[in-house]
């Protein structure tokens, strides 16, 4: 079994930020390798590259409020031999700078990497205009990019390692909110691949894939379905692009059905990217779970992520109706 944290379906859970764990895992890679460089756009503080500032000025750049000149300039310093990373608030980066990220990043193949921070409706009230829930769809949809969606503030910290180490576009998705620790120091990360997070006792009826900060709703309404007697596996998909097929695919065999689960517009999202892997390859019965063609509204957390059919028990609803 994956080691998870044990303290993961108790009340007391310990919780931090998905992007807390960006920050710390940008601060070990700019102390492993010194041509990592770092860039935000005046929100510092809120996308945790404030660490990386302080440690390393030098390699610090503050640009402003410039997402695209942003995209630009670390395209250029990753042809000139840098790491660079890049930061904001997903709704401005890649929402703002899509076309200086296709261009000349993608189409160069340039190994810029962009953190999009704040992703999701769990930003709360700063309202539809700041909720990113369609990065995914933009960022997997362009050649050369790869698409992390961390579960928790320490995969977020060994997926900016793993980033940093490779030679391609990448994209990684965090959140604002405090989440549940999911994962373990020896929980296993590998770019392009998933990991089983949860079995059943019981013969799996469905299967739950999840990503992102709502993995852990997916876990809880796993944990009680169980009590009801309704068996399920739930996969932790950590990569988005590329996607581990041999998993999704072994899950659909071995299960009827398949739900979803991803703070995301389910159009283009996450489910897409199984649908796409599983109507080629083993055609199965889904639900997807996330926003459905809908913009985010302000309100807590809690009352956004409920309100559009995400929490727990609306997953556990989703599992419900593919049950013969």
């Amino acid at each position: 079994m994956i080691p998870l944290n044990p303290k993961l379906f108790d009340t007391d859970v310990e919780q931090a930020p998905i992007r807390q764990g960006f920050g710390e895992g940008l601060v070990l890679a700019g102390r492993a390798d010194e041509r990592v460089v770092a860039m935000c756009c005046d929100l510092t503080e809120s996308t945790k590259m404030d660490a990386f500032a302080k440690e390393f000025p030098k390699r610090f750049f503050e640009m402003g409020i410039m997402e695209q000149s942003s995209a630009s300039v670390a395209s250029g310093m990753a042809a000139m031999g840098k790491i660079p990373f890049v930061s904001s608030y997903a709704m401005f980066s890649p929402g703002r700078n899509w076309e200086q990220i296709r261009t000349n990043i993608c189409y160069n193949d340039r190994p810029v990497k962009i953190a999009g921070s704040h992703a999701g409706v769990s930003v709360g009230p700063d309202g539809g205009t700041h909720q990113a829930i369609e990065d995914i769809a933009i960022t997997r949809v362009m050649p050369n990019m790869t698409v992390i969606t961390p579960c928790d503030s320490i995969e977020a910290r060994k997926a900016t390692l793993a980033m940093a180490k490779t030679n391609s576009p990448t994209y990684i998705r965090l959140a604002r909110e405090k989440t549940p620790i999911i994962t373990t120091e020896d929980t296993p990360f590998e770019i392009g691949k998933a990991q089983e997070f949860f079995r059943s006792a019981s013969a799996p009826k469905v299967g739950i894939v999840a990503c992102g900060s709502l993995v852990y709703n997916a876990l809880m309404a796993a944990k009680e379905l169980e009590g009801e007697g309704i068996g399920t596996v739930v996969l932790n998909i950590g990569t988005v692009k590329p996607i581990d097929r041999e998993s999704v695919i072994a899950l659909a065999k071995e299960c009827s059905a398949i739900v979803t689960v991803e703070e995301h517009q389910v159009a283009g999202g996450m489910g897409s990217a199984v649908a796409e892997v599983l109507s080629a390859e083993h055609p199965t019965k889904m639900v997807f779970v996330g926003v459905h063609d809908k913009f985010g509204q302000s309100g807590t957390p809690e009352e956004l992520v409920r309100h559009y059919g995400m929490d727990k028990d609306s997953i556990k609803n989703a599992v419900r109706k593919l049950i013969p």
